[in-house]
């Protein structure tokens, strides 16, 4: 059975209790909802592991759309997210893909965790899919290959952009500009002409989207790679 690791942010706020973010839930579950289809197997883990916050902006419509708001009414589902399982107890051995999901907790804990790093490594040294929407590329930002070079280092990708940032009005917030540290490890950064829109890139078995409404067309890119 083809077997799929889905990345999430245990970060509650933007490094103050003021300004709360998480995972932006629908990156989760039109990925979860296209692999299921599939049959694949999935199971959700994080840096931390634990409990999984999630940014009050996706639970408020039209963000919180049908595919979200089943996942909220479904205490199953729910519970997937109250206990995650921390990245460093996971094994890359016959994972197929990894997702890495976005919201704004990912810029907190995502870059400098070394078991995502290493996942994402063997995975695709493996052959296998390393994927990930909106800002779950900050995952991959820090990862590097066995040879010492940046996973992004020459390869086509996108995510959420500085224009997205600034439009969202969270770009004195964030802590880094993702767009421009990508560029800065050898990234050819794509991005659709307007901001918000879907977009999706895959250079080989690495497959990224650009913000929350790329979420259901990137994960079918990766649905595709893996058939």
């Amino acid at each position: 059975m083809t077997s799929i690791l889905h990345v999430v942010t245990t970060a509650p706020d933007f490094n103050d209790p003021s300004e709360p973010t998480g995972l932006w839930l629908s990156e989760l579950t039109h990925a979860w909802e296209i692999f299921a289809e599939r049959g694949f197997e999935q199971r959700i883990i994080s840096p931390a592991g634990g409990f999984v916050p999630l940014d009050e902006r996706a639970l408020r419509f039209p963000a919180r759309d049908a595919s979200a708001d089943a996942w909220l009414k479904d205490p199953e589902k729910m519970a997937l997210l109250g206990n995650t399982t921390p990245a460093s107890e996971v094994s890359a051995e016959g994972v197929d893909a990894i997702w890495f999901a976005g919201g704004h907790g990912a810029m907190f804990d995502f870059p400098d965790d070394a078991d995502l790093q290493r996942l994402a490594r063997e995975i695709f040294e493996a052959g296998g899919i390393v994927s990930a929407v909106c800002h779950g590329y900050c995952g991959l930002l820090n990862t590097r290959l066995s040879d010492g070079s940046y996973l992004f280092d020459s390869r086509e990708i996108t995510g959420f952009t500085w224009a997205e940032e600034k439009l969202a009005r969270v770009d004195k917030l964030v802590p880094f500009d993702v767009e421009a540290e990508a560029k800065a490890r050898g990234a050819r950064f794509r991005k659709a002409k307007l901001p918000f829109v879907p977009h999706a890139v895959r250079d080989g078995n690495l497959i990224t989207g650009q913000n929350p409404a790329s979420a259901k067309v990137t994960a079918k890119l990766v649905a595709e790679a893996l058939s």
